[in-house]
């Protein structure tokens, strides 16, 4: 495959430096969450996600090669093999944790949830810059897309995962509304919006309105439902300015906080690196959503902007849900932290939406 020098020249190596960085420390975190309390079966994950990690270097690098009009022109199919891959979920897959998520290929276990959203960001990318107008896209020409995200939403809420469902959502609505809609389709969905809320909240499983009602009072279940956000929270607070030490948050170290690996990872950071260990990984959040949005205002056309606002709408979005959820100010939902918690799926999915982030940085000094 011939590969344009001009590509290797503008290679994008601060976004490549933050997500190596953002990585490592998610390693580093990970050793510490399942080894901090001793020798356990979880012991050795940190190797699996180093794994991980390596195959996400590869694929981020093979990502940010090819020509974006070739990653177009295959979003439908990316899309359809996704959609596939959620379906198989459901008749063979793997339950953990009373969800039925992941699907088996070979030796290894895939989240198809997590894909998807990059899935849904190509799609609508590609369908966005065909249909967008100078008035906003109408109600006729903004069903189609809506119909098609509504597909993986369901059967991501079918698993159940409500937390996943919900950010493929705020993905389609952040690139939906940054392409720019008419201003009475954006009316008439605002109030079919505010009219079904009522009918969400009736079709929630027990559990979860159990969780949004002890957001608010946690104190109320204090070995039940708000066990987690409590726990959460004197892991962080004890960090107070510089944390008790790398393996010496007595949170950690005791297993008192729930998913330490995955969605609580957050507050073993804050339990051991303390107030600057926490700002410092914010810092690179800030700065890797950052450099998504100067890539998006400076692209040559519509796909490759709307793909680039995608991809950092996830990131931004996923990083948000996170934080907030472990800091008390969101309903406990099942949300991994981008690149810093245990999970091949997510690393990988984040990992290729962050070499499009390279290529569309890459090519727009490429002229043909």
């Amino acid at each position: 495959m011939h590969i344009d020098r001009r590509l290797l020249k503008n290679f994008d190596w601060w976004l490549f430096a933050i997500t190596m960085i953002l990585g490592a420390c998610g390693i580093v975190l990970i050793y510490s969450a399942v080894n901090a309390g001793g020798k356990g079966p979880l012991s050795g994950l940190y190797l699996k996600q180093i794994f991980w990690f390596i195959i996400g270097i590869l694929l981020m690098l093979g990502v940010c090669l090819p020509d974006y009009r070739k990653i177009e022109k295959w979003s439908p199919l990316v899309f359809i093999v996704i959609v596939g891959l959620l379906i198989a979920v459901h008749f063979f897959g793997t339950q953990a944790g009373g969800s039925v998520r992941w699907i088996s290929l070979g030796p290894l276990r895939l989240q198809p949830s997590e894909p998807a959203k990059v899935a849904v960001i190509l799609l609508l990318a590609s369908y966005y810059s065909r249909n967008v107008t100078p008035a906003g896209i109408g109600f006729l020409r903004l069903l189609p897309p809506l119909l098609l995200v509504s597909i993986p939403c369901g059967l991501v809420m079918l698993q159940p995962d409500l937390g996943t469902a919900g950010t493929i959502a705020l993905i389609a609505a952040t690139m939906t509304l940054f392409a720019k809609i008419e201003k009475k389709t954006f009316i008439f969905f605002t109030i079919i919006l505010v009219l079904i809320l009522p009918l969400g909240w009736s079709i929630m499983e027990p559990y979860q309105r159990t969780r949004v009602l002890t957001l608010f009072h946690p104190e109320t279940d204090r070995w039940g439902a708000g066990y987690h956000i409590i726990q959460s929270k004197i892991a962080i607070g004890s960090g107070m300015l510089y944390g008790k030490g790398y393996m010496h948050g007595t949170q950690n170290i005791l297993s008192f906080l729930p998913e330490q690996h995955t969605d609580f990872i957050f507050s073993v950071l804050g339990e051991e690196w303390g107030f600057a260990g926490t700002m410092f990984v914010l810092t690179l959040f800030l700065l890797l959503v950052s450099f998504g949005i100067n890539i998006a205002a400076n692209c040559r056309n519509t796909f490759e902007t709307l793909l680039a606002v995608g991809v950092t709408s996830m990131i931004f979005w996923q990083t948000f849900i996170n934080i907030a959820m472990v800091l008390g100010l969101m309903p406990v939902v099942g949300m991994p932290l981008p690149l810093i918690s245990y999970g091949g799926s997510s690393v990988v999915s984040i990992m290729i939406g962050i070499g499009l982030l390279m290529n569309i940085s890459m090519h727009r000094f490429v002229h043909d």
